[in-house]
């Protein structure tokens, strides 16, 4: 072979790309600076580490995650069999024996003929054709790289609202208006009084945060537009009533009055199924923020579809950056992998990884690209982190049903609605394969 692709990152997503690359008959450099130096949250010399958690979230093909995985491995994992090889009792979830999944990716890694480990920190990008899959936690040198080649579309803090579904909203209590009626009524205006007001901030001082690692700091403390909801709140009663919940300039429709105080939803993606809280960026943990933002009026019964975030992740502005097939719109020879991405999630990482390490075995090959779907979960992700529309407010998404299209039937229970999800995923997912002549792994 005279073509030789060069993966950057042993993570989750780096091996994957290079496990496709490598089953398509195509030589891979899998670069990856374990053992000789490790990232401030790396501990383990295997591959494929996993550090937050040990689960791999819902099992079952009606929920996200479940979905996501099913197709990967229609599309030749090697992250989800060794999971499910290496499984721990978890309920309805995925959970590994950590150690024990890296050994698996590790060994199947090297002792693949076409993969050659080096062990190095890459300071300069190799010749040839590259997929950058360093993770969150980039070193240095690399991050250089990265922000040379992206230009100013590097964001070094993860610092995002919560998402909730549009169809999920209290329709009878929010309503759409831009303050002072300026332009068209693209937000939806979440009213409050004084007693509601009060209620939450109390419920919000009172609330869990998330303990940061050692090697974070607060992206408040490096720029204040990135400053906590509840952060926001300790600096006095009022003090979100001057930030992003002040209602000036909003009128209540139902009443005819300015409320006491208003939270805005923000459309998220184009096609408006999905809303963020504006300004709610937030350290809570994920279950205090259920029970709190599910105070706001119009949320009582919300659907989040991703949780508030704040903490170290290394992420480019992929809508501004890259192609569908993760590929440079710039440089074609250079594709990005895993949470770099904007992906967010071990798993999603890894799909983006399968993404790209078809996308690139098949350009070499001078075959046709495998077209994902858009109802698929694969193609749902691969969508959103490329489509131009989410450039200017890009933050990081990980597998969740909002991201898919309409089914277009009106059906109450969310496990028969997300099975049919599901079902036209799978089968959507397994046409394209057949067309493109990729054989399913299911």
């Amino acid at each position: 072979m005279t073509n030789i692709v060069n993966v950057i990152g042993a993570g989750l997503a780096g091996c994957e790309a290079a496990w496709q690359l490598a089953q398509a008959g195509i030589k891979v450099w899998l670069y990856e600076m374990k053992p000789e130096k490790y990232s401030p949250a790396h501990k383990y010399s295997g591959f494929a580490e996993l550090v937050c958690s040990n689960s791999l979230k819902a099992a079952r093909i009606e929920s996200a995650a479940g979905l996501l995985k099913y197709e990967m491995e229609m599309l030749g994992s090697l992250t989800v069999p060794c999971a499910k090889e290496n499984s721990v009792e978890a309920g309805g979830a995925l959970a590994v024996d950590r150690e024990k999944f890296s050994d698996s990716v590790t060994e199947k890694i090297r002792n693949h003929p076409y993969i050659e480990v080096v062990v190095a920190e890459v300071t300069e990008l190799p010749a040839g054709i590259c997929v950058i899959a360093t993770g969150p936690l980039t070193s240095g040198a690399m991050a250089d790289v990265i922000k040379e080649l992206c230009g100013e579309g590097l964001s070094f803090y993860d610092a995002a609202a919560p998402i909730v579904t549009y169809e999920s909203l209290d329709k009878e209590r929010v309503f759409f208006a831009s303050r002072y009626d300026r332009g068209d009524a693209d937000y939806i205006n979440c009213p409050m009084d004084k007693d509601e007001y009060l209620a939450f901030y109390e419920a919000l001082m009172a609330a869990e945060r998330v303990q940061l690692k050692d090697f974070e700091t607060h992206p408040f403390s490096v720029y204040e537009g990135c400053m906590p909801i509840e952060e926001l709140a300790r600096r006095g009663v009022d003090t979100m009533r001057f930030g992003p919940m002040k209602p000036v300039g909003i009128t209540d429709a139902r009443t005819g009055r300015r409320p006491y105080a208003v939270v805005q939803l923000r459309r998220e993606n184009r096609e408006g199924t999905l809303f963020n809280l504006v300004g709610f960026q937030t350290n809570l943990k994920f279950g205090e923020q259920k029970r709190v933002f599910s105070m706001i009026p119009g949320l009582e019964n919300a659907e989040f579809m991703r949780y508030g975030v704040m903490h170290r992740n290394t992420f480019i502005n992929s809508p501004q950056l890259l192609n569908s097939d993760f590929s440079m719109r710039s440089r074609p020879d250079v594709y990005f992998a895993g949470q770099i991405t904007g992906v967010e999630g071990y798993m999603e990482s890894a799909a983006s990884g399968i993404i790209a390490g078809i996308s690139a075995s098949r350009k070499i090959k001078g075959l046709e690209p495998l077209k994902l779907p858009a109802d698929t979960m694969t193609g749902a992700l691969s969508a959103y982190i490329s489509d131009p529309y989410n450039s200017g407010k890009f933050q990081p998404m990980g597998a969740n049903m909002g991201i898919l299209p309409d089914i277009g039937v009106r059906i109450k229970d969310k496990k028969e609605k997300y099975g049919l999800y599901a079902s036209r995923a799978v089968e959507s997912l397994k046409k394209e394969m057949e067309r493109a002549g990729y054989e399913s792994n299911r």
